[in-house]
Parts: C-alpha cells; sequence; structure tokens
C-alpha cells in the first residue's frame, strides 16, 4: 500500500489557535480540543492520494459504507468511509476481498478524536478501463430511461412454455429446470445454448434472444449463467446484448452470477434473479404453496359463508318473533275497524253538506221566486216596452198611436197607446 506522511505546506502558516510542544508545560497544559483543532488542522493540508490494496472490511450503513483497506504485503489497515453520494458513483460489484486502487482523503473528527479516510474514487485493479467504460455506459442507459421501472414488462404467473438461453451442459441449466419441475412439475422449457463468456457471447447470446422472442409460446425467458468473476461477465454488461434486451416483446429474466455479481444486464431486464436457482423460483410459482393458498381461500369463503347465512338466519327468527308477524291479522283487524270509522264518518258528514246544501238551495229559490218578474206577472201586471225593447217607465214614452209590446204572466201582444190618461184612469183620446 502506498504510504505518505503529513508535510507543512510550503509558505502556509499553521493555524493561528494551534497548538506546538513548546506551548505547553507542565504548569501552562493545553486543552484537548485545542490539541484536536490542531490536528485537524495539519491533516486537512495533506490532501488527496492514490492508495492500493485489498478489501477487509465492508459494512453498509443508512447507505454508507465503513469499512477498512488492508496492505497486500504487510497487516498494515486503514479505515475508510464512503457517503452513499460517493457510493453511487463507484463499481456496485465491490465486495470483501476485492484489490482495488481508491482516492483517499484524511480526516480527523476532533469531538470523538476519531481518524478515518474518505473516499472519493475506487477500482478494481486490472479492470482500470473497462470498469471506467461500464460506468460510462451504466450512466448513457440510465439516462436513455433504459432502467426505469415503468418500462418493465410483468411476468405471467404461470408460463406455459419458458425460453432458457445458458451454457451446453451447464449447472446453469441444471439448477433452472430442477428447481422449476420441483415447484411446477409440468412446467415446460425451449433452450437455447449459447457461449457465456468469450467472444461469441454477446453474438450467439443475441441470435438466442430473438429465436425464443420471435416464438409467440414463449412467455418469458431467462437468461443464466453459473456466476464468475467481473472479467468473465462483461459480456452481459455488452449494449448490444442490453439494447436487444431492452427491445424484445418477451419479459426478460437476468440471472447472471451470485449475490455479489452485477452486470448491467440486471438492471435493464424485466427481473434481475440472483441465482439461476432464484429465477426459477421467481419465474415459476410453487405448486403446493397455490394449493395451500386455495385451501385457505377456500376455508375463509367457506367460513364467511357460514357466518352470513347464520347471521341472516338469526335476523330472520328475530323478525318472525315480532307479534306483528305471529298474528298478522291482528293488525289488519286493527286498521279495518278504523277504516270502517272514518268511512262511516265520511258518509255522515257528507250526508249532513247534502242536506245543508238543500236547504240552501230551496231558501235561495224562494227568494229568487219572490224576486222573479214572473210572479209579479202572475199577479195581474204586465210589462210594456217600445218596439226597440225599451221598457215604458213613463206615459210620455208612448204618445197616442204608439205601439207597444205588453207581456203578461201567459205570453206577449200588441197593443197601440191612445196617449196619456186622466189619473182618474178614464183614457185621453183624440
Amino acid at each position: 500500500m502506498t504510504t505518505f506522511q503529513a508535510e507543512p505546506v510550503p509558505g502556509e502558516p499553521p493555524p493561528a489557535d494551534s497548538v506546538s510542544p513548546r506551548d505547553s508545560t507542565l504548569d501552562a497544559p493545553t486543552s484537548v480540543s485545542r490539541l484536536n483543532d490542531t490536528i485537524r488542522g495539519f491533516i486537512e493540508r495533506w490532501g488527496s492520494v492514490w492508495v492500493e490494496g485489498e478489501i477487509t472490511s465492508w459494512n453498509v450503513r443508512g447507505g454508507n459504507v465503513f469499512g477498512r483497506i488492508k496492505d497486500l504485503v504487510t497487516d498494515s489497515t486503514i479505515s475508510i468511509r464512503i457517503w452513499s453520494s460517493t457510493r453511487q458513483r463507484l463499481p456496485a460489484d465491490l465486495k470483501v476481498g476485492d484489490h482495488v486502487i481508491t482516492c483517499v482523503k484524511a480526516d480527523y473528527y476532533p469531538r470523538s478524536g476519531d481518524f478515518t479516510f474518505a473516499v472519493s474514487a475506487m477500482r478494481h485493479v486490472g479492470l482500470g478501463d473497462q470498469l471506467e467504460r461500464l460506468e460510462r455506459l451504466r450512466a448513457q442507459l440510465k439516462a436513455e430511461g433504459l432502467f426505469d421501472s415503468a418500462r418493465k414488462k410483468p411476468l405471467p404467473f404461470l408460463p406455459h412454455l419458458i425460453g432458457l438461453i445458458t451454457g451446453e451442459r451447464s449447472d446453469a441449466e441444471k439448477d433452472v429446470h430442477r428447481n422449476a419441475e420441483l415447484r411446477w412439475p409440468q412446467v415446460r422449457f425451449r433452450t437455447q445454448h449459447a457461449a457465456v463468456q468469450g467472444d461469441r457471447c454477446v453474438p450467439e447470446t443475441i441470435a438466442a434472444l430473438k429465436a425464443l422472442d420471435a416464438d409467440p409460446d414463449v412467455d418469458v425467458i431467462v437468461i443464466a449463467r453459473g456466476g464468475g468473476d467481473p472479467q468473465t461477465l462483461l459480456g452481459f454488461s455488452d449494449e448490444r446484448l442490453l439494447r436487444a434486451v431492452a427491445a424484445a416483446s418477451t419479459p426478460v429474466v437476468s440471472a447472471i452470477g451470485h449475490e455479489n455479481d452485477h452486470p448491467l444486464l440486471d438492471d435493464v431486464a424485466d427481473l434481475r434473479a440472483s441465482t439461476p436457482t432464484d429465477a426459477a423460483k421467481r419465474v415459476v410459482p410453487d405448486v403446493s404453496e397455490q394449493r395451500a393458498l386455495v385451501a385457505h381461500l377456500r376455508s375463509r369463503l367457506t367460513g364467511r359463508l357460514t357466518q352470513r347465512v347464520t347471521h341472516d338466519i338469526a335476523q330472520l327468527e328475530q323478525l318472525r318473533s315480532r307479534p306483528v308477524l305471529r298474528a298478522p291479522d291482528t293488525l289488519i283487524d286493527a286498521r279495518a275497524q278504523q277504516l270502517w270509522l272514518q268511512v262511516s264518518r265520511g258518509r255522515d258528514l257528507i250526508d249532513r253538506r247534502i242536506e245543508t246544501g238543500a236547504r240552501r238551495a230551496a231558501e235561495l229559490r224562494a227568494t229568487l221566486r219572490a224576486l222573479s218578474p214572473a210572479s209579479t206577472l202572475a199577479r195581474g201586471y204586465a210589462i210594456a216596452h217600445l218596439g226597440d225593447g225599451v221598457i215604458v217607465r213613463d206615459a210620455a214614452q208612448a204618445p197616442n198611436g204608439t205601439t207597444v209590446v205588453v207581456t203578461v204572466a201567459e205570453g206577449s201582444f200588441a197593443a197601440r197607446s191612445q196617449g196619456p190618461v186622466a189619473e182618474t184612469g178614464d183614457a185621453v183620446s183624440n
């Protein structure tokens, strides 16, 4: 591991509040806080350095990483801290035992006196430029949306035919078949063999993917490999393969490597399985679990139906126990008596109204008859009126020779006036 020592920056004075050995004595000791601040001031002036070593501890807490790196020759170690924001820029497959090159900057905490190194960059030794290219490709594909969960296609609940791309006579193929058949004995596979590393890996995998994707009977495609070191897994981070997987219309499951392996295919595929065995478990449901689920649901349904029927029977019995339902005629008889009384009262009221109306009509008829001109005419009076219908009210209206119509009780007749007569009743004649 590369080592370094603290050296003051030329031309830069120490901090004003720093303390040196000559500044503290037995009679005038300095404080712990001032000593820690002095140490921190010197450490902050060191800057960043690149070191080479092996990861011996890798603990993730709250998205941050706290670990240790050991020298490859001696047992010397340093404590490292990686903030979550920095971790996003580092290779995702870093783990204990990896040989790495790391850019670190010393950091000292005055409050606790702890000394650690903050990591700003880390890469595998031996991969170098390839890892950098992969990280750039990762960022590019992520920006294009190929990693977005919104574009991920859901897997069918029970695929009728599973397309499998794996190495010929590989353990991955056996694991997928064995675990899938244990979970669902009737499962069927259509397998396309392809090289899982080397120069043939990418073109053969793409050809197998296109063949299975074009088959309408294939419901899901699994790309499986039994792990390996980062160098052998580079084919599953090839841009050509990644774009072919993204363009496939059939859901694709990535089952490359073990839990710590993470090629870019895992991010582009519709589902990432940590191992081929895990892929079989994620793609095919467990028949025993489904039978248990059906039995549980049937039991719940039976219980709910029994509970509902029992509840409804109890309510019906409660309703039937009420007096009105035990003897429904009682309610009808009581209402019939009330109805009979109301009808009788109605009839009496109508009869009284009719009788009162008849009396009132007779009274009005008698009054009308008393006031009617016909009654007057019946007593011997007559009404004389001129030809134009004007009633003669004054003798002057009918001078001598005027023809008048005289209406009596029984009809009318014409008469000729001889003029006014004397008050004694004698007619005046010309």
